[in-house]
């Protein structure tokens, strides 16, 4: 048994990039889940629709808060349906993580760190539209540095359908392929409970989408359906068996 830190910058950033992979890793793994930004801010209006004024009104706040516990509702019953029940809300701001001192953001990840004790390590990727997507990169490369003693001994990069691919140039290189095919249903299962974030066809971020890029992955791959990855580090030849 293996333990495993997802570190997501918003809640439904795990399910859209690893679901499935989750779903297998729970099986036989312990595994926690920090989300580092409330993912409901950003949009500046409440009602789930995104404004292009900034300032908001105190009412607009106050029923974006309200928002914000739905979607963590959303999270829990998301992971808890492909078995996975240890998370961990930080509530940091929506698409401002560059606001937030980033040696706080790598302080609570190495608390973290230090407190779970993972051996493994999964996040975002480095090139992404997303700012908290690739301040979740740098500060958790940062957090485990690899120091002596240091626990983490691998760190895995998952994309994000509607940000990773929206980056010019597009980089992800994924050289990791986990077969989801017996676990694609509880991934967008899992994806059903975020129902105030998925968008209609043909948005990156609709089930059709994330579905057939499950199919393309795995087609890339020999598998029916699969999850891709890039490994960005590994202190052991510690991997091989993960996913089986």
């Amino acid at each position: 048994m293996s333990k495993i830190l997802i570190v997501s910058a918003h809640p439904d950033d795990e399910i859209i990039g690893m679901g499935g992979t989750l779903k297998k890793l729970s099986k036989k793994n312990s595994i926690s889940v920090l989300f580092l930004a409330d993912g409901v801010t950003a949009r500046k209006k409440s009602g789930y629709e995104n404004v292009v004024t900034y300032e908001i009104s105190k009412k607009e706040e106050n029923k974006m808060k309200k928002e914000i516990e739905i979607r963590k509702t959303h999270a829990k019953n998301a992971l808890n349906s492909i078995g996975v029940t240890k998370m961990k809300f930080l509530d940091l701001p929506d698409n401002e993580l560059d606001l937030v001192p980033f040696l706080k953001i790598v302080k609570t990840i190495e608390s973290e760190i230090l407190d779970f004790k993972p051996e493994i390590i999964f996040t975002h990727h480095f090139n992404d539209l997303n700012i908290d997507h690739r301040l979740a990169y740098d500060a958790v490369l940062t957090a485990s540095r690899p120091i002596f003693n240091s626990t983490v001994k691998s760190i895995f990069s998952f994309e994000s359908v509607s940000s990773s691919d929206w980056k010019k140039p597009y980089k992800f290189n994924p050289n990791v392929y986990v077969d989801i095919s017996s676990q694609l249903s509880d991934k967008l299962k899992a994806l059903s409970f975020y129902k105030n974030e998925i968008r209609k066809f043909p948005h990156p971020r609709s089930k059709k989408t994330i579905e057939s890029t499950a199919h393309r992955w795995g087609s890339l791959s020999g598998f029916h359906a699969a999850e891709a990855f890039e490994l960005i580090m590994s202190r052991l030849d510690n991997t091989s068996n993960l996913f089986n």
